[in-house]
Formats: structure tokens, sequence, C-alpha cells
């Protein structure tokens, strides 16, 4: 008896290819005739559908498109058109992309969300490098009593921050942020 059903097997088996591999029928996303989305394993066609197309470009000006995607930059212009394109875009996510969130308590990155919420809604001017001269001149301008404390300056010509240059929303008023600026993991970051 252990036999026959031995040799069963392989004919059951044969009979139902899809099950005994393992293969999945494809899934179609349709557009049916109310506009409304379908989806169904047989072709669009035949349940009077049809193929879910992608939305058509925006005509006129449109945001130049983020290169980087997932990448992190690796360049200091990089990340400067990164920051761009998401302050341009209104896009608090790309901008919390480009954030080094190492060590960074919840109550923290509440703070820094919002913070960061703020500069994507505000008009972008310009994004300014700011070298370590001009951070001590910052530090001085902040807090008097720390001017003296703080260490001298390096000669280093690389920026250590960059300055976003932005007006407040509906109005002309100037708005500065310094952002501090990092390089770990072989990528840019910013720091607030």
């Amino acid at each position: 008896m252990r036999s026959i059903s031995l040799l069963l097997l392989p004919l059951l088996l044969s009979a139902a290819p899809g099950v005994a591999h393992g293969q999945a029928s494809r899934l179609n996303r349709c557009t049916d005739a109310q506009g409304q989305s379908v989806y169904t394993d047989r072709p669009c066609d035949s349940i009077g559908a049809r193929s879910r197309l992608p939305p058509p470009a925006p005509a006129g000006n449109h945001l130049p498109q983020d290169s980087l995607g997932a990448r992190c930059p690796r360049r200091l212009s990089e990340l400067v058109q990164a920051l761009r394109t998401g302050i341009t875009g209104n896009d608090v996510n790309r901008l919390s992309s480009l954030y080094l969130w190492g060590a960074v308590s919840d109550a923290g990155a509440q703070r820094i969300l919002g913070q960061l919420e703020s500069l994507a809604r505000r008009p972008l001017v310009d994004v300014v490098p700011v070298y370590p001269q001009q951070a001590q001149a910052l530090l001085q301008d902040e807090d008097p009593a720390l001017a003296g404390s703080a260490p001298e300056p390096s000669t280093s010509r690389h920026p250590v921050g960059l300055r976003l240059e932005q007006t407040l929303p509906g109005s002309a008023t100037r708005a500065a942020t310094v952002l501090g600026l990092r390089r770990q993991y072989g990528c840019f970051w910013i720091t607030l």
C-alpha cells in the first residue's frame, strides 16, 4: 500500500504545477469606468477596466527632482542641494533624512522635528557656508560671556556649518538659522 501511494505522489504533484512549485498568480491593479481601483489576478480588459496608469507629470514649472534618493550626501554640494530640495518642497521628511540622529532622546527628537518643520515652511533665499572664524563671531553674538572661553578658531578652510537665509512665511522679515555640519559614515549631516 505504501509503494502505491509513493507512485501516486509524483502524479498528483504534476497535476497541480502552480501549487507544487509555489508559483503565485500576478495581481493587476486596474481602474474601472468609475475611476475606482480594482485589484484582480485576471487581465484588466477581461473585467471591463483598464490598466492603472501613473499620474500625469505636472505641467509648467515644477521642483527639481532629488537625485539622492535614499543615499546620503557624500559631497557638501549634494547636502546643499538636498537641503534646497527639502525646503522648497516643504518636505520635513527629506530634511530629517539629512539630520545626524545619534544619541537623541525622544523629547529631543520631537523638538528637532518641530524645528525642521519650521525650516521647511519658510521660503529659502540662500544656503551659505559658515567657516570657523564666522562660527566664533556667531558664538560671541549669542552669548558674550562664552566668547572668552571658546577655543581659538582653527585655520581650517572647510566650513563647519551652513546658514540658511530665509524669510518668515508671508513677510519679508529675514530669518537665519545656522546648522551644524558633521561628516560621519562617509557622509555629510546637519545638526541643530
